[in-house]
């Protein structure tokens, strides 16, 4: 299983290098629309969801504000010349706000799991509410990588994706050499309290190599590295109950994968949980610290 892990990673993290630093920011949106459609596509089936009609349409959802979203500051140009309202082009920021919503629910998602883990684990949805959850989350995981792309740039994005592999190694290998206490055992019972601290740790010190660099080459402005490094063990924080999340989904489920796609780590998105969770908290405090500095 874990050779089949390493040699599944092996082929996949040179393609998304490839693909973060090669790929022209329209087509990197489109890529990671593609991969989140697969992983809503698991996500109808995780929810039960069987009918391949109603699978379709939650796809559709997904896709038209995908493609409304893409076009944005197009249909403000249009807009502004055919209402001749030059002002409306100021709206092209409101995007930002969305951000909102899925960091609050991550927050509570975590707070939750933490506090009440049986409670979680018992509490019983309508479908609807589980689509609209998991139309919410996935939605926010290809905009805001999207706009990570567009508007941080490529070095930026690897950064943040190299922080959430990273951790998960670190919490993988810290677990099994020092874990002793569970972290959540009636969710999942392999992660453990030191495996946490491990992967934060390595968020930490990963983020101090990162910012240490460019402190280095731009001059060091110590508040905004130590928002940064702080920004950077929250988003693991954030990432470890992101994965959280998805275990509960999948005992309620009574499923061990989401899917079969990737040899070694079951579906799309066994393989992404922590990054959907992390995407816009990485990208709401990366915003911030901006306007801050």
């Amino acid at each position: 299983m874990l050779l089949q892990r390493i040699i599944t990673a092996l082929i996949l993290v040179p393609l998304v290098v490839l693909a973060v630093f090669q790929l022209h920011s329209e087509y990197f949106s489109l890529l990671i629309g593609l991969i989140t459609l697969l992983a809503a596509w698991e996500w109808t089936h995780l929810i039960g969801i069987n009918s391949p009609v109603k699978r379709g349409l939650f796809l559709v959802a997904l896709i038209l504000p995908m493609l409304w979203l893409h076009f944005w500051t197009q249909f403000l140009e249009v807009a502004a010349q055919v209402l001749d309202w030059p002002d409306i082009r100021d709206y092209s920021g409101a995007l930002e706000w969305l951000v909102i919503a899925p960091v609050l629910f991550w927050i509570l998602a975590m707070i939750l799991i933490r506090n009440t883990p049986d409670g979680v684990l018992k509490l019983e949805m309508k479908t609807r509410y589980k689509a609209l959850i998991g139309w919410l989350v996935l939605f926010a995981t290809w905009l805001f990588l999207s706009r990570l792309r567009a508007f941080y740039g490529s070095e930026m994005t690897l950064y943040f994706l190299v922080l959430i592999w990273t951790a998960d190694i670190a919490a993988y290998f810290a677990g099994k050499k020092f874990g002793k206490t569970k972290l959540s055992p009636e969710i999942s019972p392999g992660k453990t309290v030191q495996g946490m601290y491990g992967a934060l740790i390595a968020g930490a010190v990963w983020a101090s190599a990162f910012i240490g660099y460019y402190g280095y080459r731009d001059g060091f402005v110590w508040m905004r590295i130590t928002d940064f490094i702080l920004l950077s063990v929250l988003t693991v924080l954030i990432s470890i109950y992101g994965d959280l999340f998805f275990s509960v989904v999948k005992r309620q489920r009574g499923v061990k994968d989401t899917g079969s796609i990737l040899p070694g780590h079951g579906g799309v998105l066994d393989r992404i949980d922590s990054l959907i969770a992390a995407v816009p908290f990485f990208y709401a405090g990366i915003a911030v610290i901006g306007l801050m500095s």
